[in-house]
């Protein structure tokens, strides 16, 4: 029984109740929903008339091409030529994802690169506004000093800052800046007679108490190092400079880094706050200082940079206006600076001290300055007059460290031997801590 349609044996056998004949159930059905009629009588069909048929399973015959050698011979032919077609077509397919692929990684990487041209662009426009908005006031100061440096109608000097040796002449301290730091000595002054110790500071016992309570890598592990550190206690805020070049701010309370500041080349060796104006000063060991802004947000921008110094500038301190503040450099120079605009007042040089100064601090009353140097002399300096008042001689190697006591009578200096403590108002060592000596001090004078 075969298929009125193809003339073979269906599979699926069904037959027409009006015509009864037999198709394939597949075939029958792709007709009657072309055509809607018999494909053999034409007479309407639809598939209520079609009556599927039980039948057995049925072998289909063998082909003749199958029942020789050369007929399947020539099957397995047409299979490989099939396959080799397809496997054409997916290789051409895959060619043309390869190449989609790399012109699409092509467009991503000059995109890129054009994104870095232009962040890179950006930041140097961004230095060259910062340097600009940094020359305006110095610009101004130099017109006012070329302006009284005329002399019957010729300038003196081609860059009205040019003194005798080359060096750069200074404006110097003022009157009104003597009369500043005058008042605010009279009245620092005041107050400290007036202050007591407070009740909560830590008696020796607890500080020998002390453990660790936490530990945070704040700077590069390939340099790492911090060489100075200071807080700003208002704020629990801490700034470290680094090895690494670079300073970071971090907040105590809640663990996290605020802001970093880069821009030095070589290690920084001081940082300083200067509290009420949210300014931050580094110096580094490139042998700039850099006076940088804060904002509420955290982030800090760099409004100076000072290049006064032609050896590393090994220590900032501020004064106690926070108006001003003294760099020490190892070109045995100290500068001090006005601070909103970052002139250099006046360069101090000693020329008794070749290998320069490695540290600095104020006096609490702000008009005595106290430099250590690398040949282990502590020289205490008038800032009124910038003149060298007195020497403190004892120490073996560089003073890495002086604070001047909060009552102002006494001064602590660190050196590789060790620490000493002097007595201001007699001008003499009264105590000496040697270095490793955990139990008791040994005293030195009396």
């Amino acid at each position: 029984m075969n298929c009125s349609i193809s003339g073979e044996v269906p599979e699926e056998p069904v037959v027409s109740k009006k015509s009864v004949l037999l198709y394939e159930k597949r075939l029958i059905e792709r007709h009657i929903a072309d055509y809607g009629k018999c494909p053999v009588t034409g007479d309407p069909l639809t598939m209520d008339d079609i009556v599927p048929v039980k039948t057995g399973k049925i072998v289909k015959p063998k082909s003749l091409t199958a029942a020789s050698i050369p007929g399947m011979l020539g099957m397995f032919q047409n299979e490989w030529d099939a396959l080799m077609l397809s496997n054409f077509v997916l290789e051409q397919q895959l060619h043309t994802a390869r190449q989609e692929l790399s012109h699409a990684l092509y467009q991503h990487d000059a995109a890129c690169r054009v994104i870095a041209r232009l962040k890179k662009e950006r930041d140097e426009a961004r230095s060259l506004l910062a340097q600009a908005e940094r020359q305006a006031p110095l610009t101004a100061s130099a017109a006012t000093a070329n302006v009284s440096a005329l002399s019957n109608g010729k300038r003196v000097a081609e860059d009205g800052d040019m003194g005798p040796g080359s060096k750069q002449m200074r404006p110097g301290v003022s009157e009104s800046i003597i009369a500043e730091l005058t008042e605010c000595n009279a009245a620092l002054s005041q107050q400290r007679k007036k202050h007591q110790i407070p009740p909560t500071l830590a008696p020796v016992d607890a500080l020998e108490r002390y453990t660790q309570l936490s530990s945070h890598p704040l700077h590069k592990t390939n340099k790492p190092g911090i060489s100075s550190i200071d807080i700003n206690l208002s704020k629990d805020i801490v700034a470290t400079g680094g090895i690494d070049s670079s300073a970071v701010l971090f907040d105590q309370t809640s663990g996290v880094i605020l802001s970093t500041l880069s821009g030095h080349s070589k290690k920084v060796t001081s940082v300083k706050f200067v509290a009420p104006s949210n300014v931050i000063l580094s110096g580094s060991a490139d042998k700039t200082v850099r006076i940088w802004q804060g904002s509420e947000d955290g982030n800090c921008d760099c409004r100076h940079i000072l290049k006064d110094h032609t050896a590393e500038v090994q220590a900032i301190t501020v004064h106690a206006t926070n108006n001003y503040f003294v760099t020490a450099s190892l070109d045995s120079t100290w500068c001090f600076y006005d601070l909103s605009s970052g002139l250099c007042l006046t360069q101090v040089e000693d020329p008794s001290n070749s290998m320069g100064y490695t540290s600095a601090a104020f006096h609490p009353d702000g008009l005595i300055l106290g430099t250590g140097t690398t040949e282990a002399t502590v020289r205490i300096w008038d800032v009124k007059s910038q003149g060298n008042v007195a020497n403190f001689d004892g120490h073996t190697g560089s003073i890495t460290a002086i604070s001047f006591s909060e009552n102002g009578y006494f001064l602590a200096t660190a050196a590789h031997d060790g620490v000493k403590l002097w007595d201001l108002r007699k001008l003499k060592n009264f105590r000496s801590f040697e270095l490793y000596d955990q139990d008791t001090p040994t005293n030195s004078g009396t």
